[in-house]
């Protein structure tokens, strides 16, 4: 057995305990906070679980806060999705994972009416253990047009700028070696006709053998 396929089997074991902990990663990242309206808009909300919560029963309720600070249930989660209804009715979509970790909701269709505060809860229970929960909150705001992506604008130009600095290099870079390879045949004609002309003193001494 050679040496490489020696290593692998050795390597397995390894790889083998890896494997499940890379699949239990989980990372918080922040929602979208932005929409254009008639479009559809991720309000991501992710709550990671300890590998002993895991098996803790999850009840996932989402809330529009209004402006008296009052919330509207519009969606729950226990054993599957449970849309409530409200003006959300037909356009709010269960977008989590099945763990329980991720407790996403997709809004299709979006008004500008849906500007405003949401908020995400999740209960976790476990038996002869107090419940806790977890709340996040997402602002939302709907625009009539999307707008201008700055980074993307500044990044046009400097690859414009990028592409002409190149291009005058490139040119200069030409230039320099017509020039260079011109400069070259110029010496080597001048050395051709050095070794092809014939010195006057040794004319005038053919010369005047000739007519002796």
């Amino acid at each position: 057995m050679t040496p490489a396929v020696t290593l692998v089997f050795q390597s397995l074991p390894l790889l083998i305990l890896i494997v499940p902990v890379m699949q239990q990663v989980c990372v918080e990242v922040d929602s979208e906070t932005e929409a254009v309206k008639d479009q559809s808009i991720r309000l991501t909300c992710i709550s990671c679980q300890k590998r002993a919560e895991i098996t803790m029963e999850s009840q996932v309720n989402w809330y529009y806060i209004n402006k008296d600070k009052s919330g509207i249930h519009i969606l729950q989660y226990v054993d599957g999705p449970l849309y409530l209804e409200g003006r959300w009715k037909d356009r709010l979509l269960w977008n989590g994972s099945s763990n329980m970790q991720d407790l996403s909701v997709l809004i299709i269709n979006v008004t500008l009416n849906d500007t405003g505060t949401y908020k995400c809860e999740v209960i976790r229970r476990m038996p002869n253990m107090p419940a806790f929960r977890v709340t996040k909150f997402i602002h939302l705001v709907v625009r009539e047009e999307a707008l201008p992506n700055i980074t993307a604008f500044y990044s046009e130009i400097m690859m414009y700028v990028v592409l002409t600095l190149m291009s005058v290099w490139l040119l200069l870079a030409v230039v320099f070696c017509f020039r260079k390879i011109a400069r070259a045949e110029a010496r080597a004609q001048d050395s051709s006709n050095d070794c092809l002309s014939i010195p006057s003193d040794n004319k005038d001494d053919m010369a005047t053998t000739i007519e002796d």
